[in-house]
């Protein structure tokens, strides 16, 4: 055992740079997966605790002011009822900001959907104009308890009472009104209500919300919600974070396995005078094993630990969602568990990767073998190219035509032995090949956030209509703007899909003379009557595609289209159909726009627009900018960037592992070249030649994997968040070229000092090595 000691602390000693990055590219991968670990708990379990506090309703469903909804007490399946209560959409003010609102009276505080208190208190019959905010609508007007709301048109103020969670969908600007909790006589016109069912069993939603609408009928019904889509509007972001994080963190730890076997195979090729000592002096095979395993696992055992010391001292302190994350993920059931199964299982898989290596070790015979003489006749090592065998004949011509022999011999290093080239190139460009993913990644961010209409945002500004104003008002206040390019008159209602399970959007966008601009990914733009582009989200609940003609109810009327094309569509996870407002017009003619999409000028700020146009209308529109899903993903580029850097730390550590075998290896041919009349210079620039080959080779297979896998790998996240396919970007080709030169460049650069060490020994060194 001292032995074993001493050795492995003599072989530390030598090769402290390598230990040195071998911790760090473990800490780094372990650390990319704690963190992984931490956005998939925070994306699932925050929803699923409110929803379990509050004993959230499964379904919830809006009709109008006469239905009759206390007939769904007795559908099979309902174990509890939040309601009815009556509603009233409205819009409120503080501070500047306005916000579209869904009024509800509630007298007290329900059984079923009970809103969960954080801040303030509940209603209180002695003040009836006390109100308890949504927490996302609250953060969005900066409200909060005491503070005053303003109805519009004179209607009169509000005052924050409390603030509270609700598993319910959450607000979204111009997408999803936020939740008011109301006394009832503060909601004076009521315009519709709403009833929440709780499910004995909640996989018999869908079940449950047909035979709703059986009872009630489907014209009595306006828009259905699910526990299953407030769930994925909740999870939707930090999922996608979560994925980002546990792909790449998986990515790295294989590529970890393979840079440390790669490490213990050079070491082993380059120690073979070592190990067969070791064998001598009493070492069994078994014992050689463990001593290189033992090292190894040793190495990845700290950079585990330090990962999740680091993680525990630093996570929380992360700006935004991650350290978010971090926070909540300490009190949650598993954490500890996971924290200790994630660091075990990366060193676990490193230390099965390595097993081989550390094996082939064991066999290593006590007597090294001795190599045959050259036969009489044959040509010096230089002339044959060097330990790999003779030169291939372009590169004998090459000589011949007086390519300088540093730049041939380093070619012919590099790719002398086949399978041991192609197995370190592999071993290279696999992190390469992430790399070069992650930055297709950043660049499909990137031209999100330049050119929103490629995600299906060509608008700049939305804007809804009320108090009784005319299109022809609207239009003329929107003209008048000198920054407004094109202003597009449209309408979104809620549709029932076939089956009646869900609800789905439907929007009438633009005229046939004046188009709506989608972005589309498939299929072509709608130009004929009943024409339509669906998302992605939309094509999966129907189980239709492009070229199918679809059928949904709007009230108590059928709308039929026939789906030409597939849009980018990054609202209500997919799930809309777009067609023409003159389409819509055809089966209600007294239809009339409600909401504007409107484009700017380029260089023009849209909450400037937005605050020029509202005080233009004396507050009667509701102007605000078009949220971009980008705005979002946003944290994404810190997690791109943190994982590009861990990368190319396992990267390096290849790299520097192929230095040091091409450089062992060179020791053969030392005395060979300076026998032909190679001076050091020439000899150090064979070993950066082959270097540089061999990382511009990874390179380059790196680039024709990473393009198509990234394709690949953000369409399909598209398909499944509902925005579809098409969205992936390829990096610059100046961003792929410049990243392969540096990575040519830095592999030569870094084999500079110990090629120059290696090729100014004395020639007694140079003997004993070849000996």
């Amino acid at each position: 055992m001292r032995a074993t000691l001493r050795w492995a602390h003599s072989d530390l000693r030598t090769h402290r740079g390598e230990a040195l990055f071998l911790v760090l590219a473990t800490a780094g991968v372990v650390v990319s997966l704690l963190l992984a670990a931490a956005l998939f708990g925070y994306a699932t379990n925050p929803w699923q605790r409110v929803f379990s506090q509050t004993r959230g309703a499964h379904v919830w469903i809006h009709t109008g002011t006469s239905t009759d909804l206390g007939k769904l007490r007795a559908v099979a399946g309902v174990e509890g009822v939040a309601g009815p209560y009556a509603t009233a959409v409205t819009t409120l003010g503080a501070r500047g900001t306005r916000a579209t609102v869904e009024l509800r009276a509630t007298a007290a505080l329900p059984s079923v959907g009970r809103p969960l208190l954080t801040a303030g208190h509940w209603l209180d019959p002695a003040a009836p104009d006390g109100v308890v905010l949504e927490s996302r609508l609250a953060r969005a007007l900066l409200a909060g308890p005491g503070d005053t709301l303003a109805l519009p048109d004179g209607g009169g103020t509000l005052t924050v009472a409390g603030i509270a969670d609700t598993a319910e969908a959450r607000y979204r600007p111009g997408e999803q009104p936020g939740l008011v909790w109301a006394l009832p006589a503060a909601v004076h016109r009521p315009t519709g209500q709403i009833v929440g069912l709780r499910l004995t069993d909640p996989a018999e939603t869908d079940y449950a919300v047909q035979r709703a609408v059986t009872v009630l009928g489907s014209g009595a019904i306006g828009e259905v919600s699910t526990w299953q889509q407030a769930r994925a509007e909740a999870q939707g972001d930090n999922r996608l974070l979560g994925q980002v994080l546990g792909l790449f963190g998986l990515g790295a730890l294989v590529a970890a396995g393979f840079a440390v076997h790669g490490a213990i195979a050079t070491r082993i090729r380059g120690h073979l005078r070592d190990i067969s000592v070791l064998k001598a002096v009493g070492f069994t095979p078994s014992q050689v094993v463990r001593v290189f395993l033992s090292q190894h696992i040793a190495y990845a055992l700290a950079g585990a630990v330090a990962a999740v010391a680091l993680t525990d001292a630093l996570g929380s302190r992360i700006p935004g969602r991650l350290g978010d994350a971090v926070r909540m993920w300490r009190v949650l059931p598993g954490h500890t568990l996971t924290q200790l199964a994630v660091p075990a299982g990366a060193v676990l898989f490193i230390a099965a990767t390595t097993g081989l290596a550390a094996w082939r070790a064991g066999r290593v015979p006590p007597v090294p073998g001795t190599r045959p003489a050259p036969r009489a006749g044959r040509a010096p090592r230089a002339v044959r190219g060097g330990t790999g065998g003779r030169l291939a004949a372009p590169l004998r011509r090459a000589l011949e035509i007086n390519v300088p022999a540093p730049l041939v011999l380093g070619l012919h290093t590099a790719f002398s032995r086949p399978a041991r080239s192609l197995a370190t190139v592999a071993r290279l460009a696999l992190p390469l090949l992430l790399i070069v993913v992650a930055m297709s990644a950043w660049t499909t961010l990137d031209r999100f956030h330049s050119s929103p209409e490629r995600i299906g945002v060509p608008a700049a500004l939305t804007v809804h209509t009320h108090s009784g104003l005319g299109d022809q008002e609207v239009r003329a206040l929107l003209e008048h703007d000198p920054q407004v390019a094109a202003a597009f008159p449209g309408v979104e209602v809620a549709a029932l899909v076939p089956g009646q399970t869900a609800t789905i959007a439907l929007r009438g966008l633009g005229t046939r003379h004046d188009p709506y601009p989608y972005a589309l990914a498939q299929g072509r733009a709608p130009r004929q009557s009943d024409e339509a582009v669906a998302g992605q989200g939309l094509l999966d609940l129907l189980d239709v595609r492009v070229g199918d003609w679809v059928r949904m109810t709007v009230g108590d009327q059928p709308q039929i289209l026939h789906i030409v094309g597939r849009s980018i569509e990054p609202e209500n996870a997919g799930r809309v159909i777009s067609t023409s407002l003159d389409t819509l017009r055809e089966n209600d003619p007294r239809l009339a726009p409600t909401l504007y999409q409107v484009r700017l000028v380029p260089g023009a700020d849209p909450h400037t627009v937005a605050g020029r146009l509202t005080a233009a209308a004396h507050d009667r529109l509701d102007v605000h900018a078009a949220a971009n899903p980008a705005d979002e993903l946003s944290p994404l580029r810190g997690v791109v960037a943190g994982l590009i850097l861990v990368l190319a730390l396992i990267g390096l550590v290849e790299v520097l592992t192929a230095i040091g075998g091409t450089v062992r290896e060179g020791e053969r041919d030392l005395l060979a070249w300076k026998a032909v009349g190679l001076s050091p210079r020439q000899i150090t620039a064979v070993t950066m030649t082959a270097m540089g080959c061999t990382a511009l080779a990874a390179f380059t297979a790196a680039a024709a994997l990473g393009a198509p896998l990234a394709h690949w790998l953000i369409d399909a996240q598209g398909r499944s968040s509902g925005i579809g396919a098409g969205i992936a970007q390829d990096p610059p080709v100046w961003l792929l070229l410049g990243s392969g030169a540096a990575t040519m460049l830095g592999a030569a650069a870094l084999a500079a000092l110990p090629a120059a060490r290696a090729a100014r020994r004395r020639l007694a060194d140079s003997l004993a090595a070849v000996a």
